[in-house]
């Protein structure tokens, strides 16, 4: 296996811009009852798409707005009289198809509101999608996969090529969703410049619960040029706690599962000219074997075969088995920037910990920088909350409770192909 020195991300194409579409329904009442006399207010109901409109986004959602009364039903069917599935927003807002509405297809919606009284207002809607888009398409990357166990670190994580426009994010992230189960609510939050969004919670997730992720970008408009294509879902597990501590002073890592220390590892770091960075990284990659080729690359020139390999950044950050600096490990840092550690730990090591498991390195020359690998931990909750282009729930800030140690278990790795690294 021959890695680059950035990771490779898998193409998903989105296209997206803000559905803006408003205009008249057709309307009838039924229900109502008298009340000495006088009938009962019936709820005013507004309902988007328009009735009649045309070239509607493939990523639409029914709408609808309600004043003196509640949404009781709504039902969207297709052109064939097929029912088409859909699920409510949190605040009940809109309704959005589980899968994409399909190109130049008529749609029918019809929502039901009822007042406090019982009268019942209804609102019918036709409406006619547009043709399959011919602007670029954003290629997009979801970095969970399905019918895994993953760490309780690990964060969901969603990556833009291009990045994504601040004014276009807002868009991008009413269409990504999350649900776990038992509810373990979080936010999203992007970097600076758009190229990822990471979901997690305030805390590190609980072991067993159940993650749910689905970004719903095909056929998003995305700003005035470009669209989505892709709609993605997956659902995996938390497994065990377990995090490995990584300290520079002592060139030790220690090892810890459900919070109790169980090992401790001799390792030798990045050496001065190429040092390991100092944060909190997440495993993203296991393999057992890999090639590391750096030939071209800054510091490089080298081409190794390696034995139990974890990735921890995009810019080639790996614990992996080297037997040819055991005489330095615990003593000496002689590395590329990798963490070297023993052929035996390696291979111990491959058994203990998994994909979403936080590794913490302090002490060394440099700091991990935002977007070099899955960091949504590397900041605190009240900054990570900053990151969101959508308001963020009063109850999620800021974060009030400490961090609990993260953890791992046994399972696969995402996607995503890998880079070139160090040794």
């Amino acid at each position: 296996m021959r890695f680059r020195k950035r990771l490779t991300l898998l193409a998903v194409t989105l296209a997206a811009t803000p559905l803006t579409l408003d205009g008249c329904t057709s309307e009838r009442k039924q229900g109502a009852r008298q009340s000495e006399g006088r009938a009962s207010a019936a709820p005013a109901l507004t309902v988007i798409p328009a009735d009649r409109a045309r070239d509607v986004p493939l990523s639409a959602e029914v709408g609808a707005t309600v004043s003196g009364g509640r949404i009781t039903a709504v039902r969207i069917n297709d052109d064939k009289g097929k029912q088409v599935q859909a699920q409510p927003r949190e605040d009940g807002s809109a309704w959005v198809p589980t899968a994409p509405l399909q190109p130049q297809r008529t749609y029918t919606a019809e929502v039901s509101a009822t007042s406090d009284s019982g009268t019942t207002t209804v609102r019918r809607t036709t409406f006619t999608t547009m043709q399959r888009s011919t602007k670029p398409a954003v290629t997009s990357t979801l970095y969970f996969a399905g019918n895994r166990t993953y760490g309780t670190a690990m964060p969901v994580t969603v990556a833009f090529d291009p990045p994504i426009a601040k004014k276009a994010r807002a868009d991008v992230q009413r269409r990504l969703f999350v649900t776990t189960t038992p509810p373990q609510p979080g936010t999203w939050s992007w970097l600076k410049d758009g190229s990822q969004v990471f979901y997690r919670a305030p805390d590190f997730w609980r072991p067993n619960t159940t993650i749910s992720v689905r970004a719903a970008l095909e056929g998003l408009p995305i700003g005035k040029d470009r669209v989505g294509d892709a709609d993605r879902t997956a659902t995996s597990t938390i497994g065990r706690q377990v995090a490995l501590e990584v300290d520079n002073a002592t060139k030790q890592m220690s090892v810890l599962r459900d919070g109790k220390l169980i090992r401790k590892i001799p390792v030798s770091l990045g050496k001065p000219s190429t040092p390991t960075s100092s944060g909190k990284m997440v495993i993203m990659e296991k393999h057992q074997y890999a090639t590391f080729d750096t030939r071209g690359e800054p510091n490089g020139g080298y081409v190794v075969d390696v034995e139990d390999a974890q990735r921890l950044t995009n810019g080639g950050e790996f614990i992996h088995g080297a037997p040819w600096s055991e005489g330095d490990q615990g003593k000496t840092n002689v590395s590329h920037g990798c963490t070297n550690v023993s052929a035996a730990a390696a291979d111990w090591l491959m058994g203990v910990t998994q994909v979403g498991d936080l590794v913490t390195f302090t002490g060394t020359e440099v700091q991990l920088q935002p977007g070099n690998g899955w960091t949504a931990w590397n900041v605190s909750w009240d900054d990570f909350v900053k990151g969101s282009a959508l308001p963020v729930p009063a109850g999620l800030r800021p974060a009030a409770s400490p961090v609990p140690h993260p953890g791992a278990v046994a399972g696969g790795s995402p996607a995503p192909a890998p880079s070139t690294t160090s040794d």
